[in-house]
């Protein structure tokens, strides 16, 4: 049986919203300005359906492309109320390595086509294809951030703790999200009261330390991800906003 907050439904955003963050990376111990992330939500229609697309892009400043290059998108198209996935895309550029994953979600039947297309050593490339097994409640990484945001958190103790299913290259993974309260913090779009969460996973030590991934979740009706704290094998950084646009609330 799944728990009631598996059953949120949307009231946080809309078609039209539009996010930009700067992501800092900490190189020999200064936190340093990379890159540009941005979120954009649009309506698409379907033969069958209305569906929102969630569009998140990931792109480093010019002056660091000879460095690191990174041009990476991620979208995931979902239900407007539910924010059930039903197509989902990764196609990323970094430092030269390439690779690019779709999910084909069919719930009635609990399963994803996979797709997962690769560079070959000697040029060209190869596809793998994959039908993978899934809960009625298994995200992707784009869809899982969203779906945070329809969350009530108002209702939570600190300590709360829930479970989501996230498929991430083909391997459904468990995160576990963590309510620490409420806490104020200066941003680019004001001082906000937020939401503060710790994100985990399951028997992996993909993300490093107790309470060292965060994020900062306005304590509105928007739930807008002002700003976020990672920490992984390679080193740690941040997530701020530089502005939102287009909000529902």
């Amino acid at each position: 049986m799944l728990p009631s907050w598996a059953f949120s439904q949307n009231s946080a955003f809309k078609a039209g919203e539009k996010l930009s963050f700067t992501a800092s990376y900490n190189m020999s111990g200064v936190l340093t300005e990379l890159a540009q992330v941005n979120m954009e939500t649009s309506e698409v229609k379907t033969s069958k359906a209305t569906l929102l697309r969630l569009k998140c892009t990931a792109t480093t400043y010019s002056k660091w492309d000879s460095f690191f290059k990174i041009r990476d998108l991620y979208e995931s198209y979902v239900s407007p109320t539910s924010v059930k996935p039903y197509l989902y895309k990764r196609d990323i550029y970094e430092g030269g390595y390439t690779k690019f994953v779709q999910y084909k979600y069919s719930h009635s039947k609990g399963t994803v086509e996979s797709l997962i297309r690769k560079k070959k050593k000697g040029g060209g490339t190869y596809d793998q294809n994959k039908t993978l097994n899934i809960s009625s409640s298994t995200k992707d990484i784009v869809s899982t951030i969203y779906y945070l945001r329809t969350l009530n958190l108002s209702s939570y103790a600190p300590g709360k703790n829930m479970s989501l299913t996230v498929l991430f290259d083909n391997k459904p993974t468990e995160i576990v999200i963590s309510y620490l309260g409420k806490e104020t913090i200066n941003t680019n779009i004001g001082s906000k009261t937020c939401y503060k969460l710790a994100i985990s996973i399951k028997n992996s030590n993909v993300l490093k330390g107790t309470n060292d991934n965060l994020l900062w979740l306005t304590a509105d009706e928007n739930k807008i991800p002002v700003f976020a704290k990672f920490k992984v094998a390679v080193g740690n950084g941040e997530l701020k906003i530089k502005s939102a646009t287009g909000l529902k609330n």
